[in-house]
């Protein structure tokens, strides 16, 4: 073999190589949705979003909630069957409203038990599908967050607002149309969350949830821890299973020349080492 065959053998290796990488990252995932299904006797579905970066141009892309994703999942409802219980493994930052009600809305049907887990974040469109699950599996640190819509780029209850505190002929027509959606968009989307929190809690106690998760009582990026959520009145569990984080690590974010987080292991200390 000459060395110009060498190098063209080089070069299609390392043109094959992140192909190959994806391939294998999608065969260990199986692997592992396999093995949870199989303890836990669910169907497990994943909704996994990470900043993806564009080939060739490099720029980083970050993914959310959008219908593509409410058609996968409702068909892989679909073809669960009736009976058997749903697992969904969530992160995301969150989406679009109508396509993360779509999904609410299927788990909320499901006749069977629906668990969510949520590992690290689900915020926004997120936390409205994890409300319509019997139960919500997060860490101490893992976030939910509001679920107030946004409206033009602002914050609907802010929007709102300005018609209460403002005279309306100091306000610009703009603001009067952007206002009037906020509130419809508002009301709607406080009735959805109590449809699907009713699934798991009392009418009166799904209206409170959802009345403080819309009304603008946090800015919308703030993170609603475990016991946060646990104080709101929802079905909060901490027993996360091993499988789900083992899962996660699975869906690498986009290779980066340097880490930003580097960490080494060390195995634990025995209590006979402890001298």
């Amino acid at each position: 073999m000459g060395t110009g065959d060498i190098l063209w053998l080089f070069f299609v290796i390392v043109a094959l190589q992140p192909w190959l990488t994806q391939r294998m990252l999608i065969f260990a995932r199986q692997r592992k949705i396999s093995q949870l299904q199989t303890r836990r006797n669910t169907q497990v579905i994943t909704l996994v979003h990470r900043q993806e970066t564009m080939r060739l141009l490099g720029f980083p892309l970050m993914r959310y909630i959008d219908l593509d994703d409410s058609e996968a999942v409702i068909r892989a409802i679909h073809m669960a069957g009736n009976d058997r219980p749903l697992d969904i493994v969530l992160h995301t930052p969150g989406g679009q409203v109508t396509a993360a009600l779509q999904i609410a809305r299927a788990l909320r049907a499901h006749p069977a038990t629906v668990t969510v887990f949520v590992p690290h974040i689900a915020m926004s469109g997120g936390t409205l599908i994890a409300l319509a699950a019997d139960r919500i599996v997060m860490f101490p640190h893992s976030m939910l967050g509001p679920i107030d819509p946004q409206v033009g780029g602002f914050p609907a209850p802010s929007l709102a607002r300005v018609m209460h505190d403002k005279p309306i002929a100091e306000i610009d027509d703009n603001t009067v149309i952007l206002a009037d959606v906020a509130e419809k968009a508002t009301a709607q989307v406080r009735k959805a969350a109590a449809e699907l929190l009713s699934r798991s809690l009392t009418a009166d106690r799904a209206a409170a949830i959802a009345e403080a998760l819309t009304s603008g009582r946090w800015t919308h990026d703030h993170p609603i821890t475990a016991l946060d959520a646990e104080g709101l009145g929802l079905p909060i569990s901490q027993e996360m299973p091993e499988e789900v984080l083992e899962l996660m690590a699975l869906y690498p974010q986009p290779s980066r020349v340097v880490p930003s987080v580097e960490y080494f292991p060390r195995p634990p200390v025995r209590p006979a080492d402890r001298r």
